[in-house]
């Protein structure tokens, strides 16, 4: 997956010149839009020349601010993509790269590898002080852990909350009622943690949701893909994970692998606590006959 324009601009900071970088974080403080402000408008809020923009725009790699432009209005394209997109594009470049079934690797063998790279990258790219900081929150007995999904990321956050269930107190999923839901979002408070999964193409909910819990004053964790759900402004926790497929349906494979290894991590930082908590907890469930 390449990286984003606001990674780009993230990595060359350090080559900008203190006036450039003052342009460079207005970009990102309002990324995307921000982008697609008027030259003289960025200006005016970093309070530099027109010039010093375009000088900016031309030490991040781009002819000029109208590339810089460009540039994002590709990148949003795949940001948007559905699966019917996708699918065009897939169907597109299998017409064009298909050989005899002899002379390639197999649609597994493809499919193998792919899912390889993605989990691998996803694993390279993940900073550890944010996934550190993640263990950290959810080990937290002291702070009450909400999850929520979307579309079929949902699955995932169902996933990582019926581990955390089983070793410790105080974890719920976002109702799907609407009485319910808003009875849960109200009770959002300072010690609680929300954790999102927001993946292209994204759900105007979960910003919302990420947006009240940190008025409230709790902490917020959002999953997502490498162009970043618009929940990501409002996260103290980001954990990027990769999605490429060879299909119209964006791979959730890497997701879940960061998924298991958070649970085994919290496990480990609540130790014997957590052990204590996953005996009493099938004690009950073979005396109920739910096991």
């Amino acid at each position: 997956m390449s990286p984003t324009l606001a990674d780009e601009i993230r990595s060359r900071l350090g080559e900008l010149s203190p006036a450039e970088r003052k342009v460079a974080r207005v970009l990102l403080a309002g990324y995307p839009a921000a982008v697609f402000e008027t030259v003289a408008t960025i200006s005016e809020r970093a309070g530099v020349s027109a010039p010093t923009v375009l000088r900016c725009a031309s030490r991040l790699g781009f002819k000029g601010f109208p590339d810089l432009q460009a540039a994002l209005r590709s990148e949003l394209d795949a940001r948007n993509a559905s699966p019917i997109t996708l699918y065009t594009a897939t169907e597109t470049s299998e017409r064009e790269t298909t050989a005899p079934l002899s002379s390639v690797a197999t649609h597994l063998g493809e499919r193998s590898a792919l899912v390889r790279r993605a989990v691998s990258q996803t694993f390279e790219e993940v900073a550890p002080h944010e996934f550190e900081e993640a263990v950290s929150l959810l080990a937290d007995p002291r702070r009450r852990v909400h999850l929520a999904g979307g579309r079929f990321t949902h699955l995932l956050a169902e996933y990582l909350g019926l581990h955390l269930m089983q070793f410790r107190n105080q974890v719920g999923l976002l109702p799907h009622k609407d009485v319910e839901r808003t009875s849960f979002l109200t009770q959002l408070a300072r010690r609680d943690v929300t954790v999102l999964f927001d993946y292209r193409r994204y759900e105007a909910d979960k910003t919302l949701i990420a947006e009240l819990a940190r008025e409230r004053g709790g902490k917020v964790i959002v999953f997502t893909d490498p162009w970043l759900s618009p929940a990501a402004a409002h996260a103290d926790v980001v954990l990027i994970t990769q999605v490429s497929s060879n299909s119209p349906y964006d791979s959730l494979a890497p997701a879940l692998a960061i998924v298991e290894s958070l649970v085994a991590a919290v496990l480990d930082r609540i130790g014997g606590d957590g052990h204590e908590r996953m005996k009493e907890a099938e004690r009950i469930a073979r005396r109920t006959g739910l096991l």
